[in-house]
């Protein structure tokens, strides 16, 4: 039987290829390339943008720089908690499914 990983423990990191920016007040925007042949195909035919602008919320702008070696989802929370207090309550449930979702879309990996 294979044992349970406590999901809160997982440690997620940035893609190291993928681009940033964050701007004077510390909201932070993905720069995403679209490659491949069918995004080249409609680029040219839809005109669709070769880069695509993810602009992260409030709490996602926070979190986003946090994300490093050794910190799992828990010591994330703590530090949400602090800055955001009930506006991020239920603050695990919620800060799980958003790392799921940046895992999902290949934003994030785990250590």
């Amino acid at each position: 039987m294979k044992k349970e990983e406590n999901y809160l423990l997982r440690i997620p990191l940035r893609k190291e290829n993928l681009n940033w920016t964050t701007d004077e007040e510390g909201n932070v925007t993905l720069e995403i390339e679209n490659k491949g042949f069918f995004n080249r195909l409609c680029q040219k035919l839809l005109k669709k943008p070769k880069i695509t602008y993810i602009h992260l919320d409030e709490m996602g702008s926070f979190i986003w720089p946090l994300f490093s070696p050794g910190k799992d989802i828990v010591a994330l929370g703590r530090e949400v908690s602090e800055k955001f207090g009930d506006k991020a309550e239920p603050l695990y449930e919620r800060l799980a499914e958003y790392i799921k979702r940046l895992e999902s879309y290949g934003f994030v990996i785990f250590e």
